[in-house]
């Protein structure tokens, strides 16, 4: 596991979340999170809904399911499945602004909560399934957050974890300089390999029933993203104060980070898909 010297909690999280929303929803829309690119030639809203999608299909959506959103973000997901697949979502953020934004989007069968995912309050065997894309990597308790989600699905329930991972085995310039540094601007309290979190999904009673490495068909989300960020510090007054003053600035430095460490195998983009047996 990588754990930057730094460590953050969940309103380390929440702050940076809250203060970079502007930042968040100019360079990522009403998704936070990677595109997946198939051909390579769809447009980053078609990627990024292409990464919903995906996990729409391992969850094996039915309509009527009661579903999670563990770190909804704006509720982008939540709300295309809801839409596409006929399912109600209950998801769970610990930022008030993104919260905020969310409600100005309602949708049928959404509701948003600000509340932690490891005090989550839901009841046993409440939900047919669970997500989670890029949240587990805020989590100091990562088997506690397993563990919840086990919790909270019935027997037969799946879950699927998109997850930021660090290379197995990675030493040396590649963990001071990427993954250390990319922990600690992102407000991440650690990243885990895949071997670790396929053990915690374990431990935690779940069985790996697939895995995914699509760590070159996300890469160029990072990119676009600073060519995004490029223009807006360049054409918004918003975007240049908070660039020399916001609290949580240091993220920027991550974007070429990002880069780097797919470039160089780092940094690994895998899709878990768990099911709890019946």
């Amino acid at each position: 596991m990588i754990v930057p010297a730094t460590a953050h909690g969940t309103a380390a999280v929440a702050d940076h979340y809250d203060e970079l929303d502007a930042v968040y929803r100019s360079l990522w829309g009403e998704h936070v999170h990677h595109g997946l690119w198939t051909t390579g030639r769809e447009r980053p809203a078609e990627a990024v809904e292409a990464m919903v999608d995906a996990v729409g299909e391992r969850l094996r959506l039915q309509p009527g399911a009661a579903c999670v959103d563990i770190g909804c973000g704006y509720g982008g997901t939540a709300r295309r499945l809801a839409a596409t697949r006929g399912v109600r979502v209950v998801g769970f953020t610990l930022s008030g602004e993104q919260a905020r934004h969310a409600a100005t989007i309602p949708a049928a069968d959404v509701d948003i909560r600000v509340r932690d995912w490891l005090d989550n309050g839901l009841p046993d065997a409440s939900a047919d399934a669970a997500w989670a894309i890029e949240s587990s990597e805020h989590m100091a308790d990562k088997q506690g957050f397993f563990d919840e989600a086990h919790r909270v699905l019935r027997p037969g329930g799946r879950l699927v974890v998109c997850a930021w991972l660090a290379e197995t085995g990675a030493r040396g310039w590649k963990v001071r300089h990427l993954l250390e540094p990319i922990c600690s601007e992102g407000r991440l309290p650690s990243m885990g390999t895949r071997e670790e979190y396929a053990a915690m999904a374990r431990t935690a009673g779940f069985e790996v029933v697939g895995y995914d490495d699509v760590s070159r068909r996300v890469a160029r989300t990072w990119t676009i993203c600073t060519g995004r960020m490029l223009r807006a510090v360049v054409v918004d007054p918003e975007m240049r104060r908070l660039a020399r003053t916001a609290r949580n600035r240091v993220f920027a430095l991550s974007l070429p980070r990002l880069m780097l460490a797919y470039r160089t195998g780092a940094m690994r983009y895998g899709i878990f898909t768990l099911e709890k047996p019946a």
